[in-house]
This record gives C-alpha cells, structure tokens and sequence, in this order.
C-alpha cells in the first residue's frame, strides 16, 4: 500500500462503535480505519465480534452507539441511517448466495437497474472479463464449480463500484488447492479496482498472507490492529501472541539489560540497564534451535513430520514444553537430550502479565 493511500481520506470509519445481543457483547467500543486501496483481515475466534463488524458496516444490523462513515458519508449514527442499499458496500458471503434462477450475467446486473440497458450491460461485461468469467455469461449457477460461483459472486458486488468490499469468510467452503487460487485472484481484483475491502477469515495463514494490516479481534474488541509482520514479530498481548501461529512462554528476568530463562541467556535488551524485571518470553518454533546434548535435562518428547520440517517438542527440567521447527534434514528422536537455545538475531517479545513490553515498567 503506496504512502499516497495512507495520506488520503479514509475509505470506511469506525468511531466507538458497540453492539449487543441481550447479554453477549459483540462489538464493545470499536474504532477502526481504513484508507482508500486497503485491504483489511479480520480475524479473531469463533463469536469473537468479526462478522457483526461487517454486518454493522454494510447495514444489517444497527450499532447500539458510536458512528460509521463510508466515503465519507455517515450511514450509521446519532445523525442519520442508511439502508443497505445506499451505502455503496458490496458484500461476499461465503455460501456466494447468488441467485439460482439467474444467468450469471443476470447475477451480475442485479444491482444495476438504475443504468441504461447499454450502460448496464457494458459494466456486467467489463466485471466478468476481470474475474475472467465472460466466457460463461449465459450459464447458470448449478452449472458452475465452487470457485467460478466465487468469481460470480465477487463480480456482482464489484459491479455498482462499492466504495468498500465486505468478504465474510468467502473462501472456507472452498478445498485447500482451490482456496489459495481463488483468494490470490480476488486479491489481485481487488489491487486492481483499488477497492478498499474487509476480509473475514478464521485462517491465520490467510489473514497474514492478504491483509495490508490484520485486525485481531477478542470478545468484541480489537486486540491489535497493525502490519501482518508486526501482528506475528510484535504481538501486543499474550492472547495475540498465542492465536496468531504456535507460541511457548517462558518465565524470564531482564537483569542489567540481559534476558535469561530457562534455557540461558535469550538476548540483551537495549534500554533495560539498571533493571531486575521479571518477564515471560514469547518464543516461536522457528525461533528456537536444537542441539544434541547428553549432559542437557531437556528431552525430546514428540516429533512430528511436516514435509519440509520437522516439529520437536521439548521437555525441559521444570516440565515446561518448548517447541521447535528443524529442517527435514535435521531429527532428534524421541528421547533424544538436547540443548535448546534462541536462534541468531531473534528479538523475542517480552510480556509483563498479559501485555507486551518494549520498555521497564515502572519502578
């Protein structure tokens, strides 16, 4: 995402917005940007809040409180409400809901009565061509294979110019081979309209792989909102650290700018002299190196085969695991003593309860 996205007006504002349902708290005083082009992941547990962002975004539910701004145009709060249909944001569901007694060129021009015929059916044809699907124009939904439905579907919120793209978990339905083509073409449409899109997904992979920023969300709340790189190097709590990919904590001490654990001496840590601070340690698989060690009181304990690595799990003496990803090359059988260490240049993050640190606390 070009600096010219992030210096323009937002494409879709979110301002302490809430929502309920009796008891359970969906959304819990949001607030969320994003710039004209973005492409934004939403990604969290299961009824965490994320589908209710998207629904409150496009109009199918009213928030309780705060604001909702589209292109610059409030649709949702203390001074006005917009339908759905007036609020230029396409949706993608993940069932493609289109319509089974519709060609897919009907599919397409549903919502477009408002053009000339001529107008109408030069944009149909112009959106089937960049999901590739013009070719099938004339066929009908149960005609087509789960990823040419995608494309349908994807075309026919594209077709009126939404001024933000809203996928709910659109390719979940999909096998894995098909997933990961699908979703590489809807993000290169998506790139190539500069349309601004939320995508809601369940898939860590997913939402680190297509999303400019990744939006974290926990009980209604957003945990993180920050780079896919900086969501998985630097996570801001101990609940992000755990459900963006595998992770083990370690009790550790910051003494004079030195971290150790368990295991050793992880690092030095610039701008903690003069502190004794007691830490957790996050530490990833691929963070952490194996070497064989007889005289070491860590064991291997499980292996497990992933093609091009290998996952050992390690005992150490105090009967905490740690993890570590090897090369396929490299395998420390089940009972194998080994000494596990920080791998080079690793900056590990450092937790005081359960957020994350970059500096002492205070004394």
């Amino acid at each position: 995402m070009g600096t010219e996205l992030v210096d323009a007006p937002p494409a879709l504002v979110l301002e302490s917005v809430s929502k309920s349902y009796g008891d359970v708290v969906a959304a819990s005083s949001l607030g969320l940007r994003a710039a004209p082009g973005e492409l934004l992941t939403l990604i969290g547990p299961s009824g965490c809040g994320k589908s209710t962002v998207l629904r409150l975004v496009a109009g199918l539910e009213r928030p309780d409180a705060g604001t909702i701004e589209i292109g610059g145009q409030v649709v949702a709060g203390a001074r006005g409400w917009q339908p759905p249909e007036r609020r230029r944001a396409g949706l993608v569901f993940q069932d493609h809901a289109l319509f089974p007694h519709l060609s897919v060129h009907d599919n397409v021009g549903f919502g477009l009565d408002r053009l000339s015929r001529r107008d109408r059916s030069a944009r149909i044809g112009e959106v089937l061509d960049l999901v590739r699907m013009g070719s099938l124009a004339s066929r009908f939904p149960h005609e087509l294979s789960g990823g040419e439905q995608q494309r349908v579907a994807l075309a026919r919120a594209l077709a009126p110019r939404p001024v933000v793209m809203l996928l709910d978990e659109p390719f979940s339905s999909l096998d894995e081979n098909l997933r990961a083509q699908v979703r590489a073409d809807t993000v290169a449409v998506l790139r190539e309209t500069g349309t601004t899109a939320l995508l809601v997904t369940h898939d860590q992979t997913e939402a680190l792989s297509t999303g400019d920023r990744v939006v974290v969300i926990r009980d209604g709340a957003i945990e993180q909102a920050d780079t896919p790189q900086r969501v998985f190097e630097s996570p801001a709590t101990r609940f992000v650290a755990s459900f963006m990919g595998e992770a083990d904590f370690l009790p550790a001490n910051v003494h004079d700018a030195l971290l150790t654990c368990e295991i050793g001496v992880v690092s030095t840590v610039p701008g903690w002299a003069d502190c004794d601070v007691d830490v957790d340690v996050v530490l990833r698989p691929h963070e952490v190196a194996l070497a064989a060690d007889p005289a070491s009181s860590a064991r291997v304990v499980a292996v497990e085969y992933h093609g091009a690595f290998v996952l050992h799990t390690v005992s150490l003496g105090s009967g905490r695991t740690l993890r570590s990803w090897q090369p396929h090359s490299v395998r420390h059988p089940v009972g194998t003593t080994v000494s596990a260490s920080v791998a080079a240049g690793i900056t590990p993050t450092l937790l005081v309860g359960d957020l994350a640190v970059t500096s002492p606390p205070p004394r």
